[in-house]
């Protein structure tokens, strides 16, 4: 079978597909990609690379900016195939990741290929999301966020089958939109994200081995949606009243979802020159290896993870994995995946009194805390192992199944 993955990083969310199609002889796989990644190659993944078609137009109303940017994206991957259906490649199936608009015109390219799509979120004014921040939208703001749905709307009115990778994330989308979508999780590396208690923090120019007490955090990126101000807040709160924490913040300094505090400034800036922290104790990893990643997740005594409702991260799912003592933000893409006092402990999103009060509970408790971490990894190998629900995956790909569960 000939595979056409569309994303515009590489290889993001379809990394174990690549892995699993390459990795089969009878199928050929081209990534459609803007990110050519000389350090990533997936044995069996050849990568087309292609980049946005003109430059950005000036004076393009807020309204249409979001499609304008989508055209110019749609436009050059579509240039792209092009050239691959001149060297002959014609693909089967086109799988593409959807809202941003690389995938929108390719069927136009190739009308013969079975079109998937992979659906993170649908932006609604009225939505979890929107109410979560508290403050009154105006009319304009309200636009923009209808206005961001219309590649995803697109998408889902060409695709064949549209994927959500959690049932909270599909029950964004309007109800009379959802038939297409089939929820399956993108699954966890149980046998890598496994628990190891023996572990011990040992990173390059950071030893703390000897340490007591480690508290650990991790994000792509230091934001408000991950709760990171809010965090550090706790931090501070933790590291005055309990002079042997340490905590490891492991992600860069930079904003992946939402605006940062202005320009020019990060929020690890806004926040360090805010609070009062130990330098000795509060150490910024930057981004990591999987295998030091894991180390991080592994050696700590407890790991927050905080998230406004929106797209879960992976790593909240990773840590649950590796038998971690978590403390999470009480809000609904976490609720779909943890009980409080049963797999993960669960706290105010808004309030660093109330996750210092649960982080600190929970590093007095942690004698106790065995069976609430075998639950924690149960519960990922019950519901989000990634070699069943890869092989969902493939098949979902190859047409031989549906590949999941319908949204509802």
């Amino acid at each position: 079978m000939r595979v056409l993955l569309v994303h515009s990083n590489f290889p993001a969310q379809f990394r174990h597909l690549c892995v699993a199609l390459g990795s089969d002889p009878a199928d050929e796989v081209v990534f459609l990609t803007m990110n050519p990644r000389p350090e990533w190659n997936i044995p069996g993944v050849r990568k087309a690379v292609f980049l946005p078609d003109g430059e950005a137009a000036p004076g393009v109303h807020p309204l249409a900016a979001q499609g304008e940017e989508a055209a110019r994206l749609a436009a050059g991957a579509l240039k792209a195939a092009l050239a691959l259906r001149d060297q002959g490649f014609v693909p089967d199936v086109i799988y593409s990741h959807s809202g941003w608009g690389p995938g929108l015109y390719l069927g136009e390219v190739f009308p013969e290929a079975r079109r998937l799509c992979y659906f993170e979120w649908f932006y609604d004014p009225d939505g979890a999301d929107a109410r979560f921040g508290g403050a009154t939208q105006q009319p304009m703001d309200r636009a923009r966020a209808r206005a961001r749905n219309l590649p995803i709307l697109m998408d889902l009115a060409n695709c064949r089958q549209g994927i959500c990778p959690s049932r909270w994330q599909a029950e964004q989308f309007p109800p009379d939109l959802r038939r297409k979508l089939t929820v399956l999780p993108d699954g966890v590396d149980t046998e890598f994200f496994r628990p190891a208690p023996d572990e011990r923090l040992v990173l390059p120019g950071l030893d703390l081995s000897g340490a007591a007490e480690i508290v650990t955090y991790a994000t792509r990126g230091m934001e408000p949606y991950r709760g990171f101000p809010q965090f550090m807040e706790a931090a501070a709160r933790l590291m005055a009243t309990r002079p042997a924490c340490h905590v490891v913040v492991v992600g860069d300094d930079r904003s992946c979802y939402g605006p940062p505090p202005g320009p020019g400034r990060t929020w690890k800036q806004e926040v360090l020159e805010r609070l009062r922290l130990d330098p000795a104790r509060i150490h910024f990893t930057g981004s990591l290896p999987y295998g030091l990643y894991r180390k991080v997740l592994r050696a700590g005594s407890v790991h927050v993870y905080l998230t406004r409702p929106f797209v879960l991260s992976w790593s909240f799912l990773e840590a649950l994995s590796c038998g971690c003592l978590v403390v999470a933000s009480d809000t609904e893409p976490v609720r779909e995946v943890a009980r409080d006092g049963v797999n993960a402990l669960l706290t105010d999103f808004h309030s660093p009194q109330a996750i210092a009060a649960r982080v600190a509970e929970a590093l007095d408790r942690r004698e106790e805390s065995a069976p609430l971490r075998a639950e924690a990894r149960r519960t990922i190998l019950r519901d989000h192992d990634l070699r069943p629900l890869l092989a969902r995956h493939v098949a979902l790909v190859k047409g031989t199944e549906d590949g999941g569960t319908a949204a509802g």
